[in-house]
């Protein structure tokens, strides 16, 4: 069994018990969580939502917040010496997946 659901401007394919990382979401550790925006579950057969699936969700619960590792933005134009180095850390959250839950 799993679903597609969508948060964050992303879509994902879980199966219960699965830990993954979104984007940050508003919450403590051990804070649950559930996504209304699913878009396919499959069990013996794949129903799909046109575009969302009515009374489906998939609940979770968050087990850590963090931020990734640093990444750096570098622009450059030749001719002008222009040079502008800049960092950013995007912050995430760990979620387990419990259930999917349809009607």
């Amino acid at each position: 069994m799993y679903a597609i659901f969508r948060t964050g401007g992303k879509e994902y394919k879980v199966s219960p018990g699965d830990r993954l990382r979104v984007e940050k979401l508003a919450g403590e550790p051990g804070a649950t969580v559930e996504f209304n925006q699913v878009l396919a579950v499959r069990r013996q057969t794949l129903t799909l939502g046109n575009p969302l699936i009515q009374d489906a969700k998939v609940q979770a619960t968050i087990v850590r917040q963090g931020r990734s590792k640093k990444i750096r933005v570098l622009k450059y134009k030749a001719s002008k010496q222009y040079r502008r180095t800049l960092g950013h850390r995007q912050a995430f959250s760990e979620i387990q997946i419990k259930e999917i839950v349809t009607s």
